[in-house]
C-alpha cells in the first residue's frame, strides 16, 4: 500500500507547515489508515513514512540498522540530491554534522561536546542565564503592553544564550540570527537570504552560499580559539582531536554551524510557540503562578506542541522488520516528529496544549537514542528561567492578532506572535 499523492504531497509541502492544522490533518488521516507506508512521488525517492511515535522510537533505537548520513538526512528530490553530491564531493548532505554521520564518527565526534552539556555540567551556567533572560524580559516590558514576542523576545534570547556558551561577540548575534533563518527557512520569501520566492535551484544555490559565509567566520575562530583556548564550546570543537588529529574540514564546520545555528532556532521555535499557546488560554498564566512546579510541565508540553525540528530521514542497511512492515535494504525512511508528538495512542486530546500532562510527557521532539538533541538540557533549562523570570512581572497577556509560521518542512515554528500583556 502506498501513500495517497495527495497526502504524500501536503506533508513534504513547507507552505503546509506554515499552516500547522493542514499537515496535522494529513498526518491524522496517514496514522489512521497507513501508518507506515510508502510515498511515492516522481520527483523523489520512494520514502517510508513514518508516522507512529512507538515505530519512530524503534527505529531511533537501532543506529545500526538505520543510518543517518548513507544519504540525505532531510527531504529531497532527486536532482537536488545530485546537486549536491556535486557540490561537496560525493557527498548526500550539504553540510556533515552530528545529524549526518553513524557509528564511531558520530560517537567520536558527539563525545567532544557532550561532557560539557550535562545536566550537572551546565548547572553552574544557571545564574548567568537568569542574568540575560531579565535582561530579555526588561526588554519585552519596555514595549508597553504590545509586542511581537517571537521577533522581540523568542528569536534573540536563546540566540545570547547559545552565543554566550559557544564565545560569539554579542556584535556578532545578529549576523548569526540572519544566517540561522537563512538556512533553516529557505522556502520562506520573508526569512531567506534572496527575500523571495526560489526555484529548487535557486534555493540550493542561496544554501551554497550561506554555507559558505558560515564556514568563513568559523575559520577565524578556528585561528583565535587554537591561538588562545578557552572552555567554550567553540574552542572546544576548534581544539578537538580524534585518534590525534584535528577534525577535517567538514567535520569541524559541520560541528560549527550546527552548535550555531540549531543550537538556538528550535529553542525559539519552541519559546515563541509557549506564548502562542498560553496567550490564547486564559487560566494558564495564573495556574502557573500559583503554582510554579508547572512550569517544568508547560516546557515539554511546548516542546512536544510545537516540535521545531519536523522530520529527519534515515535509510536501511539491511531488510528488517518495522511495526509489521518489511523495509528493505536501502529504503529511505521519514520519522516524522510532527506526527510522533500528535499520536493519539500516546497522548488524550493530542492537539491541546495542556500543561496537566507532568514534566514527564513521552514527547521525542528532542529525538531519541543515539541521535538525541545534545543540547537538550540546556534548553530546558533556558526556557524554565525565562519562564520563572517573566511570570513574575507579569499579570495578563493575550493575542493581539493572528500569529505566524515559517515556511519550512524541516526546521520551523512561529515567526510572529503578537501579544498584549499587562504586568504586576
Amino acid at each position: 500500500m502506498t501513500i495517497s499523492e495527495e497526502l504524500a504531497r501536503t506533508i513534504i509541502d513547507p507552505k503546509a507547515y506554515s499552516q500547522r492544522e493542514i499537515v496535522d490533518a494529513a498526518f491524522s488521516t496517514i496514522r489512521a489508515t497507513a501508518p507506515l507506508d510508502k510515498a511515492v512521488l516522481d520527483e523523489m525517492e520512494p520514502f517510508w513514512v513514518v508516522s507512529r511515535h512507538a515505530d519512530i522510537k524503534e527505529i531511533e533505537r537501532q543506529p545500526d540498522f538505520f543510518h543517518n548520513g548513507d544519504k540525505s538526512t532531510f527531504l529531497t528530490n532527486i536532482e537536488g540530491n545530485e546537486r549536491v553530491k556535486a557540490l561537496t564531493g560525493g557527498e548526500p548532505n550539504l553540510i556533515r554534522s552530528l545529524v549526518s554521520v553513524d557509528g564511531m564518527e558520530h560517537k567520536n565526534l558527539r563525545g567532544i561536546v557532550f561532557p560539557h552539556v550535562t545536566p550537572r555540567a551546565i548547572r553552574p551556567l544557571e545564574d548567568a542565564i537568569r542574568g540575560i533572560a531579565n535582561e530579555f524580559v526588561d526588554h519585552m516590558l519596555s514595549f508597553d503592553g504590545e509586542v511581537d514576542f517571537a521577533q522581540d523576545v523568542a528569536f534573540l534570547y536563546p540566540l545570547r544564550v547559545i552565543m554566550t556558551v559557544l564565545g560569539v561577540p554579542q556584535e556578532d548575534e545578529a549576523f548569526m540570527l540572519k544566517l540561522t533563518q537563512e538556512l533553516f527557512n529557505n522556502a520562506d520569501p520573508e526569512l531567506n537570504r534572496a527575500r523571495a520566492e526560489l526555484s529548487p535551484e535557486e534555493m540550493l544555490k542561496s544554501l551554497w552560499e550561506t554555507t559558505m559565509e558560515l564556514e568563513n567566520y568559523f575559520k577565524a575562530v578556528t585561528e583565535r580559539f587554537r591561538a588562545k583556548p578557552t572552555d567554550q564550546i567553540n574552542s572546544l570543537i576548534a581544539n578537538a582531536r580524534i585518534d590525534g588529529e584535528y577534525l577535517n574540514h567538514r567535520q569541524m564546520m559541520g560541528y560549527y554551524i550546527i552548535a550555531a545555528t540549531a543550537g538556538h532556532d528550535t529553542t525559539s521555535n519552541t519559546t515563541a510557540g509557549a506564548m502562542w499557546a498560553m496567550a490564547e488560554r486564559p487560566g494558564m498564566l495564573e495556574a502557573m503562578q500559583k503554582d510554579p512546579e508547572l512550569i517544568n510541565a508547560f516546557v515539554e508540553e511546548s516542546i512536544r506542541w510545537e516540535v521545531p525540528v519536523k522530520h529527519f530521514m534515515r535509510s536501511a542497511v539491511a531488510d528488517c522488520e518495522i511495526g509489521g512492515k518489511q523495509i528493505k535494504k536501502d529504503d529511505w525512511l521519514m520519522l516524522s516528529y510532527q506526527s510522533g508528538n500528535r499520536d493519539e495512542s500516546v497522548w488524550a486530546d493530542p492537539f491541546d496544549f495542556r500543561i496537566d500532562r507532568g514534566a514527564n510527557n513521552p514527547q521525542i521532539a528532542f529525538g531519541y537514542g543515539v541521535h538525541v538533541c545534545l543540547g537538550q538540557h540546556l534548553a530546558r533549562m533556558e526556557m524554565r528561567i525565562l519562564w520563572e523570570e517573566l511570570f513574575k512581572r507579569l499579570k495578563f497577556v493575550e493575542m493581539n492578532g493572528k500569529g505566524e509560521r515559517t515556511i519550512s518542512n524541516f526546521v520551523c515554528g512561529p515567526k510572529h506572535v503578537p501579544i498584549r500583556f499587562t504586568v504586576n
